[in-house]
């Protein structure tokens, strides 16, 4: 017996959708694969941060991940002093954006998505602005990391408004304001953490 042919997502209706899910499945292959897209290679390198942002479950905890485990590697394998680490941050944080707002543009015209879930590299800068100034130790690794992902995640006044800039600037700008809220927090509390 032939197998289903899968469908596409503009071709599956709400009353499709329920058959499916009824009958206990969906079809064999994903409907909504971005294979056979268009990709421009350099960008979406940038914008899914080397991969990171195909992890799942939650693909912007994955590229917060991957921005604190490198900046934890040049913290502890390279030992720079406060200033030059906070430089080095900067550095990347303004490399990140300024690299990762075209990128992020690119991906999401390709995907044909507003802003997609799997570009992260607007995580990574917002979590290296969390990391601004931090101790590389684990408590204020860790605790940046949390900061970050819950202003990311709720997105206080104005965050989510910043979502509303055109294309990349808007991916990339909200999460710019995550990283200074969380920022802002790390470095009231890191007066207590020792």
């Amino acid at each position: 017996k032939d197998a289903p042919v899968p469908l596409t997502a503009a071709q599956l209706t709400e009353a499709e959708a329920a058959r499916l899910a009824a009958a206990g499945g969906w079809p064999a292959r994903p409907m909504c694969s971005l294979a056979g897209r268009k990709k421009t290679l350099w960008a979406w390198t940038v914008a899914t941060w080397f991969g990171a942002g195909f992890g799942k479950p939650g693909p912007g905890t994955w590229g917060s991940v991957a921005a604190v485990l490198i900046w934890t590697g040049v913290a502890l394998g390279f030992h720079p002093s406060a200033q030059w680490m906070i430089g080095l941050t900067l550095a990347g944080v303004v490399l990140a954006v300024g690299i990762g707002v075209p990128a992020a543009t690119i991906a999401a015209r390709e995907s044909g998505r507003k802003d997609p879930g799997f570009v992260v590299v607007d995580e990574v800068a917002g979590q290296w602005i969390a990391l601004l100034g931090a101790r590389p130790d684990w408590k204020h690794i860790v605790l940046a990391l949390l900061l970050f992902r819950v202003f990311d995640i709720y997105k206080p006044f104005p965050v989510r408004q910043l979502e509303k800039l055109p294309e990349g600037w808007g991916i990339v700008f909200d999460d710019v304001a995550a990283g200074l809220y969380a920022w802002a927090v790390m470095m009231l509390l890191s007066r207590w953490i020792s």
